[in-house]
């Protein structure tokens, strides 16, 4: 779906692709085999499964892939055979030709699964003057009020991250937010049920992707 002159698709879980001139992927998981486009640039918010998937990785990259993760993730992905890959952390901004990418904190702060200490992350992308958050697996913490978004890719499915109800109110949090759109939902966790409260207790315009 075009958004804001970005095409933007939500292929499964929290797995995304931005374009414009350039492919970017973030948390590649259960890529379907017509999802083939090479990427410019992949972004793995943490270490988990469901997030840093190398074999998913691994159909969407060629050698001019630029990868970008944090350090737990590297590991993981050091035999895949791209251009490079290049380390961040929270607050950390990295600037790829026109393309600007800087990592936010992601963590839980009632739950055990994203601990903050970790330095796990979330990341604004700001492409053509337009910028896009994918919060990666969050709660509902205190930084979200210092963000500034144009679009919003928020995790609504609880258990692991906020549910929708807290994902709604991020909406109301932020500095601006044009429209949010609901991921991590419809596999591992959480139903489309999820997504419609989201879309009914946001304070911004919310498209449905899945």
């Amino acid at each position: 779906m075009k958004i804001l002159g970005l095409e933007i698709e939500l292929l499964r879980h929290a797995s995304v692709r931005i374009k414009n001139r350039k492919t970017i992927y973030i948390d590649p998981f259960g890529i379907a085999d017509h999802h083939l486009e090479k990427a410019d640039i992949v972004l793995i918010t943490h270490s988990h499964y469901d997030h840093c998937s190398p074999k998913d990785v691994e159909k969407i990259i060629d050698e001019n892939t630029l990868i970008i993760t944090v350090a737990d993730a590297q590991s993981k992905l050091n035999h895949l055979k791209v251009k490079g890959i290049i380390l961040i952390e929270p607050g950390k901004t990295i600037k790829v030709n026109e393309e600007k990418i800087t990592a936010v904190p992601a963590y839980n702060i009632n739950k055990q699964f994203h601990p903050k200490d970790n330095e796990w992350v979330g990341f604004i992308i700001e492409m053509d003057g337009v910028r896009v958050y994918h919060a990666g697996d969050t709660d509902l913490i205190p930084e979200m009020k210092e963000v500034e978004t144009d679009i919003a890719l928020l995790p609504v499915g609880g258990t692991y991250t906020m549910n929708a109800e807290e994902a709604a109110q991020a909406t109301k949090e932020f500095k601006k937010c044009k429209i949010a759109i609901p991921i991590h939902y419809g596999s591992i966790v959480g139903n489309a049920s999820d997504a419609e409260t989201f879309k009914n207790n946001a304070g911004c315009e919310v498209k449905i992707l899945m």
